[in-house]
């Protein structure tokens, strides 16, 4: 897998309605800049969400892939590829949440293998683009609940 990008925020509210919003991927394309549709397609035993079919248009990476998802409480929510798309071979990421003074601190990691070669500054940067545009929506979205 290749390489990581990371990035962190910290958001004015508690873990749990972090990962509601998280949870909720109906609601990605008001909030999640690059992803056009998310479609929950199986729930695992706690009712998360365990399998959820993607489609995103983040410029140079535009595809449509399902995510599968393993969730460990308010903690952390990790996720990797279950079916590739045809630009997407490969993704893997996680949010991990812990708690800063009066908020919480969110850490987005996020890893995208693609089936076509590209430079690895420009697929870094379409990484940070994503999981930028994804923090601050965040924020927004659980702050303005």
């Amino acid at each position: 897998m290749a390489d990581r990008t990371t990035s962190s925020i910290t958001i004015g509210a508690g873990r749990s309605p972090i990962m509601t919003v998280i949870a909720d991927f109906a609601s990605y394309p008001e909030w999640a800049g690059q992803v056009k549709s998310a479609r929950v397609l199986s729930a695992g035993e706690d009712g998360r969400p365990a399998t959820v079919r993607f489609a995103l248009d983040a410029g140079v990476i535009s595809d449509e892939y399902t995510l599968a998802y393993t969730w460990h409480g308010e903690d952390s929510v990790d996720w990797n590829i279950a079916e590739a798309g045809k630009m997407v071979s490969g993704l893997t990421g996680s949010y991990r949440l812990a708690d800063e003074g009066g908020g919480t601190e969110v850490t987005y990691e996020l890893a995208v293998d693609l089936k076509v070669p590209m430079i690895g500054m420009i697929k870094r940067k379409a990484e940070k683009v994503i999981i930028d545009t994804a923090l601050k929506g965040l924020k927004k979205r659980v702050e303005t609940s």
